[in-house]
């Protein structure tokens, strides 16, 4: 394996980039061919098969990870920006939906990840760079495409989090962190906004898992045009109902705990969950 300089795999990147311009004018409709293909078979997976991708999941990270940790130490960098500004400017409040809010936007963070699975499947070597490959996917207009539609569905999340918050503790922002957290947790309309929070997070969660579940992994490996990975990702949850439900607690749960230390478990929960969705979009999609 050569070792390129980066002014040399820069401008490699570069020309790959012209790539979007076309790409971009098939990520609705696809070409005529893509129209017509049937879309991809998929297969019906149990509770065993999840173990099974996680484990291949963490191989993955493991065997790349000084290369996916360099990757993926910008999550909670950005994550911890994040909270420092929601108290710079007093928006207290939008701590807990903005740390909740990677699990909106964490499928098509991760497509990197999906990219270095993928050639490590081929069996080719790879390294950090390689992540960067899925410019030159025939998709990537389609990929960009689905990535702003979870970053809306992350800012009308924020949007609904404020407005509770609003209705029920609100208008004013706390005084304190300390005020903050005994109004929430010792008054009736703190409890209110817990309840509705989470039943509203819920749904932008179950929606995001719906369309997305593998969309992105579909969308590198073939060219079936951004509607056919959509529907092929909800015919997935419909066929496997038990299993997608167990799989996006897996990562609503491994979220939640990568970021109890200040963000930082993100730099192995992100990578793992990536390379593992990979897998998962592998064993339900057929070949």
């Amino acid at each position: 394996m050569t070792i390129r300089n980066p002014i040399e795999w820069a401008t490699d990147q570069i020309k790959l980039a012209g790539l979007v311009v076309g790409s971009a004018s098939r990520a609705g409709v696809g070409t005529e061919e893509d129209v017509k293909a049937p879309l991809p078979e998929v297969r019906r997976i149990g509770v065993a098969d999840l173990r099974e991708i996680l484990a291949r999941g963490f191989d993955d990270f493991a065997t790349y990870r000084t290369d996916v940790i360099f990757l993926c130490v910008v999550y909670p960098v950005v994550g911890l920006v994040l909270a420092r500004l929601v108290f710079g400017y007093g928006m207290l409040p939008l701590l807990f939906p903005l740390a909740s809010g990677f699990a909106l936007v964490g499928p098509f963070a991760a497509i990197g990840l999906y990219e270095m699975s993928r050639r490590r499947e081929q069996g080719g070597n790879v390294a950090w760079p390689d992540a960067f490959g899925v410019i030159g996917s025939r998709s990537f207009g389609a990929i960009v495409v689905l990535g702003l539609v979870l970053v809306a569905i992350f800012l009308f999340w924020l949007v609904a989090a404020e407005s509770i918050y609003e209705l029920t503790l609100g208008p004013e922002p706390p005084a304190s962190i300390g005020s903050f957290a005994r109004d929430v947790l010792t008054t009736g309309a703190g409890w209110t906004m817990i309840v509705v929070g989470v039943g509203v997070g819920f749904l932008f969660a179950l929606l995001v898992l719906v369309i997305s579940v593998v969309s992105f992994p579909l969308l590198l490996d073939r060219d079936v045009g951004l509607g056919g990975a959509i529907w092929t990702s909800v015919r997935v949850v419909i066929g496997n109902p038990g299993p997608m439900a167990i799989w996006g607690l897996i990562v609503a749960g491994g979220l939640v705990i990568g970021s109890i230390p200040l963000l930082l478990g993100l730099i192995i929960v992100m990578p793992v969950l990536g390379h593992a969705t990979w897998h998962l979009y592998r064993k339900v999609v057929a070949s």
